[in-house]
């Protein structure tokens, strides 16, 4: 299945308790593309990645990863 961005955040939002480590996050990621996540310490970036993987559920908003849901798609290890 050919999608034209291999990565597409939509209104990504990730709330622990008081805390919002992602909030209301979208971006796309053509194919070939490489990019760098920047930012201070607490700004979001490994939760980014861990709801990007699949290993955390967003509180909101949808991660696609080669056009496939990570959430729908997830493992369990």
């Amino acid at each position: 299945m050919a999608t034209e961005h291999s990565i597409e955040v939509e209104r990504l939002t990730k709330r622990f308790s008081d805390v919002t480590a992602v909030d209301n996050l979208s971006c796309m990621v053509a194919p070939g593309e490489i990019v760098g996540l920047l930012g201070s310490n607490g700004a979001g970036k490994t939760t980014t990645i861990q709801l990007l993987l699949g290993l955390t559920t967003p509180t909101s908003g949808v991660a696609r990863v080669l056009g496939l849901d990570v959430q729908l798609h997830r493992r369990t290890v």
